[in-house]
C-alpha cells in the first residue's frame, strides 16, 4: 500500500507539472496523433509481484512473501474505435522475483523458496480517454491477458522436496489501471499505473499429498503492480 501511494503521488506531481508546462492557451502538438485508424509504440517499466494465497485450514500462519521490483519491456498496437475508445494489444516481456517464506521450518534452506519468473504477456486492453486538454489526455484501462511463464518449472520431476518449488506455465488473468498522456513536439509520452490480477491457481503442487510446503495451499495466484513509461 505504501508504494501504491508513493506511485499515485508521482502521478499527481506529473499532473501538476502538465498544468504548469501546458496550462493557459498552449500551442497544440502532434494535433492528428489519434486520428489514425492505426498506432504504433513500445513500453518500459518496472513491475512489483506478489502472491493470493488461498488455505485449506487456517493454521494462524501464513506463507510470507518478500517481494522486489522488476521488469517490463514491449510493443504496442493500437486500433482506433472512435475518439474516446482505443482497442490495444501489448505483447511483452516481464521479469521478476519472489522469496518464498514457509513456516514451521527450524532451517532457512527448508523454509524459503526463490521464485524467479519471466513471462511472455499478451494483454488485450480496452482505453478510454476524456477528450484532449490542451497537451494532455487522461485514461482509464483495462482487459484481460495471458502470459507464458519461461520459469514455471511445471514439468520439473522435482518438487519442494528437493529445493524446487514448481509453477504452471499458462496464466489467465485481468488488469486495470490509468494514466495521462503527454503530447510533446515530436511523440506521446504515458506514464500509467496497472493493477494485475491472476485468475488461474497457478501452484503445481508437491507429489506428496501431506507436503508441508504445499499441502494445505488450496490456491495461489499473482497480483502485482505495472508502472509503464508508453513512446508513441
Amino acid at each position: 500500500m505504501k508504494n501504491l501511494l508513493i506511485l499515485l503521488g508521482l502521478i499527481v506531481l506529473s499532473n501538476n507539472m502538465a498544468f504548469a508546462q501546458f496550462g493557459g492557451e498552449p500551442i497544440l502538438n502532434l494535433q492528428n496523433e489519434d486520428k489514425k485508424f492505426l498506432n504504433w509504440g513500445y513500453y518500459l517499466g518496472f513491475n512489483q509481484y506478489d502472491f493470493q494465497f488461498e488455505y485449506e485450514e487456517d493454521i494462524g500462519r501464513d506463507i510470507l512473501v518478500d517481494k522486489s521490483f522488476g521488469f517490463n519491456v514491449g510493443l504496442i498496437g493500437e486500433l482506433r474505435i472512435n475518439e474516446f475508445l482505443d482497442a490495444r494489444f501489448e505483447p511483452g516481456l516481464l521479469y521478476t522475483s519472489r522469496t518464498l517464506g514457509f513456516p514451521g521450518f527450524t532451517t532457512e534452506a527448508e523454509a524459503i523458496r526463490e521464485v524467479r519468473s519471466t513471462y511472455i504477456r499478451f494483454p488485450l486492453l480496452i482505453k478510454a480517454s476524456t477528450r484532449r486538454i490542451g497537451n494532455w489526455k487522461p485514461f482509464v484501462i483495462g482487459g484481460v491477458y495471458t502470459s507464458i511463464n519461461l520459469g514455471s518449472q511445471e514439468d520439473s520431476l522435482d518438487d519442494n522436496s528437493s529445493g524446487q518449488f514448481r509453477m504452471k506455465q499458462n496464466v489467465y488473468g485481468y488488469e486495470l489501471g490509468f494514466g495521462i498522456d503527454f503530447y510533446t513536439e515530436y511523440f506521446k509520452f504515458t506514464p500509467s499505473i496497472r493493477g494485475v490480477f491472476a485468475l488461474t491457481d497457478e501452484l503445481v503442487p508437491d507429489v506428496d499429498p501431506n507436503s508441508p510446503w504445499t499441502g494445505n495451499i488450496n490456491a495461489m495466484r499473482t497480483r502485482g503492480i505495472f508502472i509503464n513509461f508508453t513512446f508513441e
